[in-house]
């Protein structure tokens, strides 16, 4: 998940398992407090069509966020209809790559699950200081 394009959550999973498998846990390892989602200003979700699942569409109604998420087909559609439409997966995409700098996170070394977690968690707090400004490395 992203707040202004820099991660806020994290889940990890095998390269077998769905997407929206780990949606829960991903918005439940939010480690700051959200603030309450009102109709002036509603917590909006971004998701892509691996999301596009009713047990999502339910969780993100009991985490009180406003989805937006591309239904199956709907952006090939739009690709088809419209000449100069792109996708928007930037984001996600983009925070892959910045992972991707860091060769510990590119080739995972570590065989316990909880240190490969920890680095992953070294490599977002990289990158969200980076984000803000304050890292100068």
């Amino acid at each position: 998940m992203e707040a202004d394009g820099v991660p806020i959550g994290l889940a990890v999973g095998g390269a077998n398992v769905n997407d929206f498998k780990l949606a829960r846990a991903t918005l439940e390892s939010i480690p700051v407090k959200r603030p309450r989602s009102s109709m002036h200003k509603p917590q909006h979700l971004c998701l892509d069509k691996g999301y596009d699942y009713d047990e999502v569409r339910e969780l993100v109604k009991e985490f009180q966020f406003t989805a937006h998420i591309r239904s199956r087909g709907e952006e090939a559609q739009l690709i088809r209809r419209r000449a100069r439409f792109k996708a928007r997966r930037w984001v996600a995409e983009r925070t892959h790559s910045w992972m991707n700098r860091f060769r510990r996170v590119l080739i995972r070394w570590e065989k316990k699950p909880e240190n490969y977690v920890g680095m992953l968690h070294v490599t977002l707090a990289c990158i969200a200081f980076q984000a803000s400004g304050m890292f100068l490395g």
